[in-house]
């Protein structure tokens, strides 16, 4: 069978196709940065957390977290940890991704995902599901995700602009109405809503081709609407004067929320078998507006259309004065390890996921940026 096409695609042209926008602005992310690093940040207190996630931010594009492992967690929705991720992902310009593996019936991993003391919807882009109880937990989360995206709170931001036009930018149809420049900006409910444009006579000098007599218009103002999230860090710079620095070269990242199916494991003797994993295949397709794509060991996709993004745990490299080829061994507690040409230039994931081999270094600064080194470069090899 002949591989599929994502397999020798650009991060770049994949972003073009994408079907799911937080998986477009991935995309995005990963050919600006030249990044398909995902740093698994499995400390112990809230104050490591952070402290990775800003040191470490500029080589990743996917922070992928465990709040419920984390001592100090501030559950504060405005200026908690949550947020305070958040802040530190638009800077460094990267996704969050709560590792909760939600597990359990519909009703059980709702509420989980958009309430109790975390309320993870809010500050998590994206989330994984372990599919064990059936295809009914992938679609409970997926309405559960619409359902806290209609009701997310929405401001109005209003501007005018006014401006003289010349004659070329009228005929004799013309009403003086104008578009307005949306730059280029097609986030959720970010959206023009209203233009309006009056034109008036008065001194100008063009000549109307039906009559011959002297018209004139004065000035055109365009009226536009936009619906931006309440917190939004361009919405406060822009209509408060905030100063949150945003990642240069990408817009910021849509509202709309993510799901990876944990379609196979990296541990040892996992019980998810290849009907399993089939199953997982199946709901993603069926939640395609939902479903990102998988965490997974190789790629899944097989059919024509299959747009997913795969995200692959059990990455580790060799310390840089040995063998860089040579055979990974497992931690001893079952994970199993994999090198990033293994795992992306082989096996076709697009992600690698580390942790413990970038944590535990003496310089994790110096360590991110290896992998994210060689992570790509197993990826460039591949696309070749």
């Amino acid at each position: 069978m002949a591989p599929h096409p994502t397999l020798k695609a650009t991060y770049a042209s994949r972003a073009q196709s994408a079907t799911h926008p937080l998986n477009a602005y991935l995309f995005k992310l990963m050919d600006l940065k030249a990044s398909n690093l995902c740093l698994s940040a499995d400390v112990a207190t809230a104050r490591e957390l952070l402290y990775f996630a800003d040191k470490l931010g500029p080589s990743i594009v996917v922070l992928k977290t465990h709040h419920d492992m984390v001592a100090g967690w501030d559950f504060h929705p405005q200026t908690g940890t949550g947020a305070r991720l958040a802040s530190l992902a638009r800077r460094h310009g990267f996704l969050i991704f709560e590792d909760r593996k939600f597990g359990d019936i519909g009703n059980t991993v709702e509420m989980q995902y958009t309430g109790g003391s975390a309320r993870i919807i809010e500050w998590a882009h994206i989330v994984n599901v372990n599919m064990i109880p059936g295809k009914a937990s992938v679609t409970s989360l997926a309405k559960a995700a619409v359902r806290w995206f209609e009701r997310y709170p929405y401001e109005v931001k209003t501007s005018v602009s006014v401006g003289t036009p010349t004659a070329e930018d009228f005929d004799e149809n013309d009403t003086g109405s104008s578009d307005d420049d949306d730059n280029g900006d097609d986030g959720p409910k970010r959206k023009r809503a209203a233009t309006a444009a009056a034109a008036a006579a008065a001194t100008s000098s063009y000549r109307r081709p039906d009559d011959g007599r002297k018209g004139s218009i004065v000035s055109v103002t365009t009226v536009t609407q936009q619906y931006e999230p309440v917190n939004s860090p361009r919405l406060s710079k822009t209509m408060t004067g905030g100063d949150e620095v945003l990642f240069a070269g990408i817009e910021e990242a849509p509202m709309i929320r993510g799901l990876l199916i944990l379609a196979q494991m990296s541990s040892a003797g996992n019980f998810m078998t290849k009907e399993y994993t089939e199953a997982c295949v199946e709901a993603a397709r069926e939640h395609k507006n939902f479903v990102m794509g998988f965490v997974s060991q190789e790629a899944l996709n097989t059919l024509p259309d299959d747009q997913f993004i795969h995200m692959t745990p059990g990455c580790q490299l060799p310390p840089e004065d040995e063998d860089q080829d040579a055979e990974m061994q497992g931690d001893g507690k079952g994970q199993q390890y994999n090198t990033p040409q293994k795992i992306v230039g082989l096996a076709g994931a697009d992600i690698v996921i580390v942790g413990r081999g970038i944590l535990k270094a003496g310089d994790p600064e110096g360590e991110a940026e290896r992998y994210r080194s060689a992570a790509w470069k197993a990826y460039t090899e591949r696309v070749r």
